[in-house]
């Protein structure tokens, strides 16, 4: 079971969680064996500082939703709601809702699957708040080269180290991660200056945040 990840000031400048936390199949190797569904979100954020919130990629939760997920958390922590980039007439209803988890709202991950359209990313980062941290998880390799547009509009490209960015996210999709490879991992992220959020892939197993707990100790 995960240990409660104390906060050295490495650990506190880089933010590791999972993508999700919502998985019955965790218990009992993550959550304990008979905790209900409903207690698994402030279990989780005990033990990590941010999480992705992938649901709302697929449908909007309602504006109390928000409002109960960040009442269960504590100060500090935050979560990365993802908002599918190619439904641009969801952005203004995305952003008043997510709006709702006030101080706990974290960076927002705006997922585009298709070859590059810069119409689309202008359109984005035109229609959403400046103050929003925006990462660009952009799949397709046409999208090569347009970090430093992301940069100069204070936005970053999920999975970039290498570009200026005012903040840097990683999603680590490719398990199983052994000792070498999380600590290679550390010593990459030993160096990056900007605050940074890394997630883990959730799997059936509770791997994702055996792996984020093993990364937090790394580091700190």
């Amino acid at each position: 079971m995960c240990t409660v990840a104390k906060g050295s000031p490495t650990v506190n400048r880089l933010s590791v969680g999972t993508s999700g936390w919502s998985y019955p199949s965790w218990r009992p190797g993550f959550y304990p064996a008979g905790l209900d569904p409903s207690g698994f979100l402030a279990f989780y954020a005990e033990r990590f500082t941010t999480v992705e919130l992938n649901t709302t990629g697929y449908r909007l939760p309602g504006e109390e939703q928000f409002r109960r997920w960040a009442e269960q958390v504590p100060d500090g922590f935050e979560f990365a709601p993802k908002l599918p980039g190619e439904r641009p007439g969801v952005v203004a209803e995305f952003e008043s809702r997510v709006r709702r988890l006030g101080d706990r709202l974290g960076p927002v991950r705006i997922s585009l699957k298709r070859t590059r359209d810069e119409g689309m990313l202008e359109l984005l980062l035109g229609s959403l708040d400046p103050s929003l941290r925006l990462a660009f998880d952009l799949e397709h390799p046409s999208w090569d080269g347009i970090e430093l547009r992301l940069g100069g509009a204070g936005a970053v490209r999920v999975n970039d180290l290498d570009h200026p960015a005012p903040f840097r996210y990683l999603r680590l999709r490719k398990p199983p991660y052994d000792d070498a490879a999380l600590g290679a991992l550390a010593d990459r992220l030993g160096s990056v200056a900007e605050p940074t959020y890394v997630y883990f892939r959730h799997e059936e197993e509770p791997t994702a945040p055996a792996y984020a707990q093993r990364l937090l100790e790394l580091l700190g």
